[in-house]
């Protein structure tokens, strides 16, 4: 499990961006060869895009100056982690559930974090959009 939701995110992001940067000029005349002979490749760039958006929106929903006590939140959120974790080997057929709240977990205990990456990851995430959308031209 990630130890910083929102930092992962820009890692991840800003690799795809640098990764982008250096290599458009050589993939769009292979995306371009490649629309005739496999015509999804577009679908791909089109459902790469609108992911990008749904994750831009999410981060801009998120707005943790508005949540009172959030430190005691993020406080209570690693206690729970650190049980659940603990607890999984010994509930091996609860290994989805526990998943699934460690994702929610993760998603809390990253909040008190965003302010400080919120702008960039924004950032990033327009970057890409860019990239790909010159990719489909």
């Amino acid at each position: 499990m990630p130890a910083n939701l929102f930092e992962d995110i820009k890692k991840a992001l800003g690799d795809f961006k640098s990764f982008l940067d250096t290599n458009v000029p050589v993939i769009k005349p292979a995306i371009t060869a490649l629309k005739s002979i496999v015509p999804q490749i577009i679908e791909l760039l089109d459902k790469l895009i609108d992911l990008m958006g749904k994750l831009k929106a999410e981060i801009q929903k998120l707005n943790p100056n508005l949540v009172p006590g959030l430190d005691k939140v993020a406080t209570f959120t690693s206690s729970v982690k650190t049980l659940l974790e603990t607890s999984k080997n010994l509930l091996p057929d609860q290994a989805g559930t526990i998943d699934d709240v460690l994702g929610v977990v993760n998603v809390v205990s990253s909040l008190p974090s965003l302010d400080a990456v919120k702008a960039e990851i924004i950032s990033l995430i327009d970057a890409i959009v860019g990239h790909l959308n010159s990719l489909k031209n």
